[in-house]
């Protein structure tokens, strides 16, 4: 047996998330439906990772204003509940601080949160409110455990005063704290994502929503079958296949100016688009000969070129976004699909996986892992299900993230690499399709979004 890939034969582990810190449609069309899948979701991994203990003060209120009232309980709520879901800090509980909400640098005791019951190394704290018929926030990060020069962040936002304004708020001090604390990292508060949401009867749409399930909201409304939408890494376009008189073709949206822009693909049955990591670039997996092979573009659709060739075809592109110069893959080319990887010029192919049935892999930032849709005892009977892996690309190691929660798919890397999100039916249904979202070790899962939305793709930033 090739040795490479029986380094892949690695028991069930758990995943180290310090590591991280630093398209199955048309695999269906070319391999068919996997029966019987029965995916299973679990948690409970301890990652042995050393977190920051935080407190998160509720801030002050700022004025007398009516409104500002309620705006404070939503930032106050969205700023506790980004860092929560960061991954990288330890939450001290509301009960254990203070029970006085500083809300300017004159007014906070740094011992009272510094020292026992809470026990905190930072404290976020501030204060906001409506004046002048503007909401003004102003955001301060203190190092309770340095008295003489505490101050790591201030900052002051003023914005036009709503829900939606609130929230963004919120996200952007969420995410000064997480670069501040977390390694040079940005944070993802302020990424989308974006997602197949079905809209009636043999018609789908796409949708986008934050990076927290709020804010949804459909993006097309073509009223047809559409799939695997790709954000560009600049944020400016949305690729994605589309159903229509000659079978699936990519059609190319506008984000900034709200409409279709040109993409003239000659090929049949495109779908799978890929952006490369400097936007100059989609791969794609398109009909070749009568089977689907992967192909290379501009972002235009113009200067299109062929770099896979195998007996069995090739879908599912995904470009390496550290390097640029890599590509995973998946192809049936010795029988069952399989995860590959190769340069982007066709060259030096290697398989990583070596059973059962893989699909949708998408690629961490840091170009270290690949996560994918994998059935490791596919066929009629068998035990298990499809579920969503990890696999160290260097050592081939490979890490179960979800057990026993139905049918998982399509992972997509969130920016900061210590989140993914991925679609899950608990009966294999795709009409119960749900994105959920979870740790790069298989903890903090929880549902974005309601039955009806499946193939979720991460913003790059």
């Amino acid at each position: 047996m090739d040795s490479k890939i029986h380094t892949s034969r690695q028991p069930s582990r758990r995943f180290p998330v310090a590591l991280l810190a630093l398209s199955l449609v048309a695999t269906i069309a070319l391999f068919g439906q996997p029966a019987g899948a029965q995916d299973q979701l679990n948690g409970g991994i301890n990652s042995g990772v050393a977190t920051i203990r935080i407190a998160v003060a509720d801030f002050k209120p700022l004025a007398g204003d009516p409104q500002t009232s309620a705006f404070k309980k939503t930032f106050d709520a969205t700023l506790y509940a980004d860092l929560a879901t960061a991954g990288i800090f330890d939450i001290v509980s509301k009960s254990l601080m203070p029970p006085t909400s500083p809300g300017t640098p004159s007014e906070i005791q740094l011992p009272s949160y510094a020292n026992e019951p809470a026990s905190a190394s930072f404290v976020a704290f501030g204060s906001l409110g409506v004046v002048g018929g503007r909401l003004v926030t102003n955001g301060f990060l203190f190092d309770a455990k340095n008295l003489q020069y505490p101050q790591v962040l201030a900052k002051q936002y003023n914005e036009e005063p709503s829900d939606d304004s609130t929230r963004q708020i919120a996200h952007r001090f969420a995410d000064e704290i997480i670069l501040r604390l977390g390694g040079g990292l940005p944070g993802i508060a302020e990424t989308s994502i974006y997602y197949v949401k079905i809209s009636g009867r043999d018609q789908k749409d796409i949708w986008a929503m934050d990076y927290d399930g709020a804010n949804q909201r459909p993006i097309t409304h073509l009223g047809t079958d559409v799939m695997s939408p790709r954000v560009s890494p600049d944020n400016t376009r949305l690729a994605f296949a589309s159903l229509g008189k000659y079978g699936f073709q990519l059609k190319m949206y506008s984000l900034v100016l709200g409409r279709y822009v040109n993409f003239p693909n000659g090929t049949t049955g495109a779908t799978s688009p890929a952006w490369s990591a400097n936007g100059h670039e989609i791969a794609y997996s398109a009909a070749s000969s009568g089977q689907f092979e992967i192909w290379i573009a501009d972002t235009n659709g113009n200067l299109a070129r062929r770099v896979t060739s195998f007996p069995g075809g090739s879908v599912s592109p995904v470009y390496n976004p550290k390097t640029g110069a890599e590509m995973a893959f998946i192809s049936g080319r010795t029988g069952l699909p399989q995860l590959y990887i190769m340069n982007t010029d066709g060259s030096s192919v290697q398989r990583l996986t070596d059973t059962g049935y893989v699909s949708s892999p998408s690629w961490s930032p840091n170009g270290q892992f690949i996560a994918f849709a994998w059935d490791r005892k596919y066929g009629p009977g068998a035990p298990g299900g499809q579920d969503i892996y990890i696999m160290e690309v260097a050592t081939k190691k490979w890490y179960q993230l979800t057990h026993e929660g139905g049918r998982c798919d399509f992972p997509s890397w969130s920016p900061d690499g210590r989140h993914i999100v991925y679609a899950n039916s608990s009966d294999g249904r795709a009409e119960h399709m749900k994105i959920w979202t979870m740790l790069p070790d298989g903890t903090q899962r929880r549902p974005l979004t309601g039955p009806g939305a499946d193939m979720p793709n991460w913003s790059w930033k």
